[in-house]
């Protein structure tokens, strides 16, 4: 499975430079266009989920010790897994379903709709999941009961949010802001001063860009783990994302996409690593704040997705109602929660099918659809 996840990253990055030498001062516009901060905003906070808020703490210590990351620092690591060169995911995507999609139609045809939309819904249930897994380290009060039932009313809170898109606009530009607030806030409680920002950049400079050629192919299998995590993600949130895109050039769009989601996430793995370097206790009210911003992280992405396959399926709140809508879905993403939870399915063969599916658009682009591409350039 490393092999191809190895060769899918390759040919996606050299894809990305394509566009870019071909089509990079093309402007790129959504069918819901809104301005930079509410796009970055919804890019950034259905993008992510709760991993980035409660993985780093638990996951530092294991990028200390193990040699297959000594090549670097535990900081930098983090980083790498997370922040800059893997957004070219969503950059291709999102480029993609703005400029491409609309001319071929490819993910209307009924396999394709199909495979594309089981992906979706799987994704969705697994940062439900992740949540499930995760919750005890933050609230280990709570026990294997509650548990289950805070994770039910996060997914019947997310569907009954993406019944109405104001909800979505409020929760994403919401939880960024409460995002910083965090940052800001722990910052403030570990006493870590200005001084250890310029210390973190300087980890994450000599660890992550200059060995980045270490972090495109896999590490092990773990961080295989996560560019599958982020090959599952991309291809919905390029679809779902590409509808706010609001006239951006390519190049801008992919600029935007590396390196301003980065800088949020370099600040706040900086704080995290500041917490587990000087061993600094997190104290119960900072995880229950952590846990909070997660909820509504969870929140966001699930709704994210919930309106996307809701509205490729054609099952709208319209067409069913609302207590349809929301009965539906609750029990659908409820269910493959628990086949995670209670069956070997992984979040890697949903990454692998999407490795699949990039390469059936791909052959089919270029044996059915070069005059379409071609109208790309006619469109400058």
């Amino acid at each position: 499975m490393n092999l191809i996840l190895s060769g899918a990253i390759i040919a996606l990055l050299a894809t990305t430079l394509l566009v870019l030498l071909r089509w990079g001062n093309l402007r790129c516009s959504g069918p819901e266009p809104v301005g930079l901060f509410t796009f970055l905003a919804i890019l950034f906070t259905s993008g992510l989920d709760m991993g980035l808020i409660i993985f780093p703490l638990t996951e530092f210590p294991t990028y200390a010790e193990e040699a297959q990351y000594q090549f670097s620092n535990p900081l930098a690591v983090e980083f790498g897994f997370w922040g800059f060169l893997i957004w070219a995911f969503y950059f291709i995507t999102t480029f993609y379903f703005c400029v491409v999609e609309p001319r071929v139609k490819l993910f209307e045809l009924r396999p394709v709709k199909l495979i594309n939309n089981l992906v979706i819904i799987s994704t969705c249930a697994f940062t439900a999941y992740l949540f499930l897994v995760n919750i005890a380290w933050y609230a280990p009060e709570l026990g294997d009961g509650l548990a289950y039932l805070v994770v039910v009313g996060i997914i019947l809170a997310a569907v009954y949010s993406s019944t109405d898109i104001r909800y979505l606009k409020i929760l994403s530009v919401g939880s960024t802001w409460l995002f910083f607030a965090l940052i800001l806030g722990m910052w403030w409680a570990g006493d870590l001063g200005l001084g250890y920002f310029a210390e973190a950049a300087g980890k994450i400079g000599s660890g992550y860009f200059a060995e980045l050629h270490g972090f495109i192919l896999p590490l092990g299998d773990y961080h295989a783990f996560y560019l599958f995590w982020w090959f599952a993600w991309s291809v919905m949130i390029g679809q779902f994302v590409s509808r706010f895109v609001g006239g951006l050039r390519t190049w801008q769009l992919l600029l935007a996409l590396l390196v301003i989601p980065s800088i949020p996430l370099a600040i706040w793995f900086a704080v995290l690593y500041g917490y587990f370097d000087l061993g600094l206790e997190v104290s119960q009210f900072w995880k229950l704040a952590m846990l909070g911003v997660g909820v509504i992280f969870v929140i966001n992405s699930v709704d994210s997705l919930v309106r996307l396959y809701t509205d490729n399926l054609g099952i709208t709140v319209a067409k069913l109602g609302h207590g349809r809508f929301i009965a539906l879905n609750v029990v659908l993403l409820t269910a493959l929660v628990l086949l995670f939870k209670f069956t070997p399915f992984e979040i890697q063969w949903v990454g692998l099918v999407v490795i699949g599916l990039y390469a059936a658009t791909l052959v089919l682009l270029m044996a059915r659809h070069r005059p379409a591409l071609k109208s790309i350039d006619a469109s400058r």
